[in-house]
């Protein structure tokens, strides 16, 4: 945060101190000019394009060339918006073409000159490096030169090998705060480590001293080492928190729309049967760490099934009257609206599963290696593959394949636009043939 601040800061003062040197020059030469609107409208339509173009990723802030060319692309997105405002609004005969001329070459060089100090020198311009870094140590594997925030030795705690829940949980919360983690293991180790973090939520890299000499092509590098990346984050600071922001606005708003909802059909439940209104249950979340999702319960109390080890079948024998229409219309997933404003999950996102989930009797993760990678983003409400109709119970292997790779194109390919169509089109298969 104190990096995106800190740049911000550096690029708009750039932008400022540029047109109003422009403008001094230009006044002093021909008098006073009105060129105060423009910097009103370069500057939020700056920042916008700067956040879509990624400018205030941590990449790209890391390299100084790339910071600039970032910076600067943002920049003639802004000052050609500008120039398309004066001529769609007829105001050409009082627009200062002299302050805009000059205030776009000043801008031009300050920006560069700004944006390369500032990634050359940003431990001593913020205060400390702002990168966590963690060294995850596997046996008695060497140790890369460097100085890392802290160094994890992986011993019986974390194993790879073994897919178990309850590892990954404590894995996820040991990286919770980092930025990076650099793993050094045995060679023979390599390929479990990169699917252990694969759904990490982190960018995950091995220590590989034999890529010295060879190079290869997606490299990182932690001082004069080099690393194999093998997972990003999908999102950055400033997509996550575009993203945060959607999903509190749109879930504080269902809330409150829906609030009578709530009532009712809490009131339904309490009547139809004994027991509590809302089924809690153990899943998968953000960076494989468990969390406890909220439904309306549409099971009897003595016949639920908090593993999710059964998959609720079409005339399910433990599943309520009430239940049934709650379930065939999806309103016993509203309750997760609260985990989202909490912030295990978010609007649409994959779908999270119980622990004891199955496909063909087996677990999940035994059905497809990579289904780790799917928690690389949170869990939503609703997702790309539950559009795409893959929802119900997952009876043979294919059920669960579909979602993933529907779960894996929609991590890779995010954008808050493409959130807005999952939403629309969630709407067409709230009533759905497998929903019950």
């Amino acid at each position: 945060m104190r990096m995106v601040v800190g740049l911000l800061a550096f690029d708009l003062l750039c932008i400022v101190l540029s047109f109003g040197l422009a403008a001094t020059v230009r006044d002093h030469v021909l008098g006073a000019s009105n060129w105060a609107f423009v910097l009103v409208v370069v500057l939020p339509i700056y920042i916008v394009a700067a956040v879509n173009a990624h400018a205030y990723a941590a990449g790209n802030v890391q390299d100084p060339f790339r910071a600039i060319a970032k910076g600067l692309q943002a920049f003639a997105i802004a000052i050609c918006a500008v120039i398309f405002a004066a001529f769609a609004l007829k105001t050409t005969d009082t627009f200062p073409r002299l302050v805009v001329s000059i205030g776009s070459v000043f801008t031009v060089v300050t920006l560069s000159i700004g944006r390369y100090v500032f990634a050359r020198h940003m431990d001593q311009i913020i205060g400390g490096n702002p990168f966590s870094v963690v060294l995850l140590r596997d046996g008695n594997s060497p140790v890369p030169p460097g100085i890392f925030s802290i160094v994890i030795a992986a011993d019986a705690a974390f194993d790879p090998d073994s897919h178990d829940p309850v590892m990954y949980d404590r894995l996820a919360t040991s990286l919770e705060h980092a930025d990076r983690v650099i793993v050094a293991c045995a060679p023979e180790r390599r390929v479990a480590w990169a699917h252990a973090l694969k759904g990490a939520n982190i960018q995950g890299e091995i220590f590989v001293p034999e890529l010295d000499t060879l190079a290869p092509l997606g490299m990182a590098s932690f001082g004069d080492t080099p690393t194999l990346i093998i997972a990003n984050g999908p999102l950055g600071l400033v997509d996550r928190s575009v993203k945060r922001a959607f999903d509190v606005a749109l879930a504080g708003a269902a809330l409150i729309a829906l609030l009578p909802m709530f009532a009712i059909v809490a009131l339904l439940i309490k009547r139809d049967s004994a027991g509590p209104v809302f089924f809690t249950q153990t899943r998968i979340g953000r960076g494989n760490q468990m969390f406890r999702m909220k439904k309306f319960r549409s099971m009897r109390v003595d016949s639920a099934d908090g593993a999710g080890d059964r998959s609720t079948a079409r005339d399910d024998d433990r599943v309520t009257r009430v239940g049934r229409f709650i379930r065939r219309t999806s309103l016993d997933e509203l309750p997760q609206l609260l985990n989202v404003l909490g912030g295990d999950m978010s609007i649409v996102g994959p779908r999270p599963h119980a622990l004891g989930s199955r496909a063909a009797d087996k677990l999940f993760w035994e059905v497809d290696h990579r289904y780790w990678h799917r928690h690389a983003a949170k869990p939503g409400l609703t997702g790309l593959a539950q559009v795409r109709g893959y929802r119900g119970a997952t009876l043979v292997e294919a059920d669960l394949q579909n979602r993933l790779r529907a779960d894996l194109e929609y991590i890779e390919n995010w954008s808050i636009w493409r959130d807005l169509k999952i939403i629309v089109m969630t709407f067409r298969v709230l009533l759905h043939r497998n929903a019950f």
